[in-house]
């Protein structure tokens, strides 16, 4: 992430169409100067939110569309995790930890994918706050984070991450409670369920060989102006202050 952005200005002043990973960089203001960046030179940019294209998550937004677990009340979203020792310990053998390259810790690399996903299902975001805190101290990242969002249509959402639990607590799971059901699903694997009228059905939707091939199809048409942006630079922004809301960046 901290070359991002130097990579992405390099690119739109050669007019080169920019696919840039997520997160989109460290931190809301170089996300609007690369947003900026591609206004300027009139060149395209999308972000690397590519679950968005995953089948497992099409289909919960397909579920939500349909109206299946009725109106949406809230979302608990938990992401617990063990150290991934030796490699965490020391920010020289993992970037992902080293804030200065990362941005933060694993919850830089890893709650994108959720959060755009609740962006993406949920859509404008009224108000997101968090707390974020170095529980074990194995690195210099924060490695929990807890953090509530209120969306615009009044879906109210909370998260809880943490990298330094017991094989025990180890847990990936989002539910998505509605008036009349629930969906509960992982963001790390393939599970997805269909809980209503005292139902439960069971989804199998395996996750394609290469994870990013239906997203990136998606962005070459965007590029060959065959399709509109499957992420546009403005929507990761609006993932990075979510981030930010949570962990006081």
């Amino acid at each position: 992430p901290s070359s991002h952005e130097a990579y992405t200005l390099a690119a739109l002043q050669a007019g080169k169409p920019v696919y840039v990973e997520k997160p989109m960089s460290m931190d809301p203001s170089s996300c609007e100067r690369m947003v900026a960046a591609a206004t300027a030179a009139s060149v395209k940019l999308s972000v690397a939110h590519y679950r968005r294209a995953m089948p497992l998550f099409v289909k919960v937004k397909q579920l939500l569309e349909a109206g299946e677990i009725g109106e949406v009340r809230c979302v608990n979203l938990q992401l617990m995790q063990t150290p991934n020792l030796p490699a965490a310990v020391l920010p020289t053998a993992n970037w992902r930890v080293d804030p200065a390259v990362s941005g933060g810790g694993l919850f830089h690399d890893l709650s994108p994918h959720q959060l755009d996903l609740m962006y993406f299902y949920f859509g404008q975001v009224e108000s997101a706050r968090g707390y974020s805190a170095n529980r074990a101290h194995f690195n210099t990242a924060d490695d929990t984070v807890s953090g509530q969002i209120v969306f615009a249509n009044g879906v109210i959402f909370q998260g809880l991450w943490c990298f330094s639990v017991s094989p025990d607590a180890v847990k990936d799971s989002c539910e998505i409670l509605g008036a009349t059901g629930m969906i509960r699903f992982s963001f790390f694997g393939n599970d997805l369920r269909l809980v209503k009228d005292a139902a439960d059905q069971i989804f199998n939707i395996e996750h394609p060989k290469h994870v990013q091939q239906p997203f990136i199809a998606q962005v070459v048409d965007y590029f060959l102006d065959k399709g509109p942006n499957p992420c546009s630079g403005d929507d990761a922004f609006e993932v990075m202050k979510i981030m930010d809301a949570f962990t006081g960046h």
